[in-house]
């Protein structure tokens, strides 16, 4: 097993990463651990990513997951316009990848995610239990001299003690993006409170083929203070770019 205090490095994984809208806003919010507060919107990030060969990975092997949660109030990363987030569900391929992500906290469990592309259509589906639970589609066009980098908070809960790390990310994404359509296709499985409202409000996201980000030492009991300011300070021009982590 992975030491869950060690970093680990992910490079060119291929991220869909967005947030919206939640149809059912009380549930979104009864899904939070007391202390955690959800924005006045509720909105839901979800991330549908594939990492295809072993050698993009420091130590979790080739594998894919997605992962969902809550975006929250005053818990917002070092950079970036993208508010911290609760993770709520995270399946993981590997059982490698879910016993490194179990023993920091997430709700790590068995999963399968793809994305496939078509000319100008990409498909995400996430399985569990052996069915499709979310299915994304969205328009993509191609990468180009963009570069986006910065950070994304995740929070976590383990033994009754809420952890938060901070995420590095570089990314490249694509132009144009558009999300056509999110489906929730098990309305028995546990993320269907989860699901977006009709219509269809995007608050944020972005597609990557080419993401690389960080799992960071760590992570930190929420009530320690932030650590110092590096003396290198990330140039504005990059720490205003905004976009979150793909992992």
């Amino acid at each position: 097993m992975l030491d869950p205090a060690a970093p680990q490095l992910v490079v060119n994984a291929r991220v869909l990463l967005f947030s919206w809208l939640p149809a059912d806003p009380d549930a979104v919010a009864a899904f939070l651990p007391a202390g955690l507060r959800a924005r006045p919107d509720r909105q839901v990030f979800l991330c549908q990513y594939v990492v295809d060969d072993e050698s993009q990975t420091s130590g979790f092997g080739a594998y894919s997951l997605t992962y969902l949660g809550i975006s929250l109030v005053g818990m917002d990363p070092p950079d970036g316009d993208i508010p911290g987030g609760w993770w709520t569900h995270y399946f993981a391929s590997s059982a490698r990848v879910r016993g490194y992500a179990a023993a920091r906290g997430a709700p790590a469990q068995a999963g399968q995610t793809t994305i496939d592309v078509r000319g100008d259509q990409l498909t995400a589906e996430t399985r569990a239990d052996g069915r499709p639970i979310i299915r994304t589609v969205a328009r993509v066009g191609h990468t180009g001299h963009l570069v986006r980098s910065g950070h994304h908070r995740y929070l976590t809960g383990r033994d009754g003690e809420l952890t938060s790390a901070d995420y590095p990310y570089v990314a490249e994404p694509v132009t144009p993006f558009e999300i056509e359509w999110v489906d929730f296709l098990a309305p028995e499985h546990p993320v269907y409170p989860l699901r977006p409202a009709n219509p269809l409000t995007i608050c944020w996201g972005f597609y990557s083929p080419r993401v690389s980000f960080a799992y960071p030492a760590g992570p930190n009991a929420l009530d320690e203070p932030p650590a110092a300011e590096p003396a290198y300070q990330v140039p504005a021009r990059r720490a205003r770019s905004g976009l979150p982590s793909g992992s």
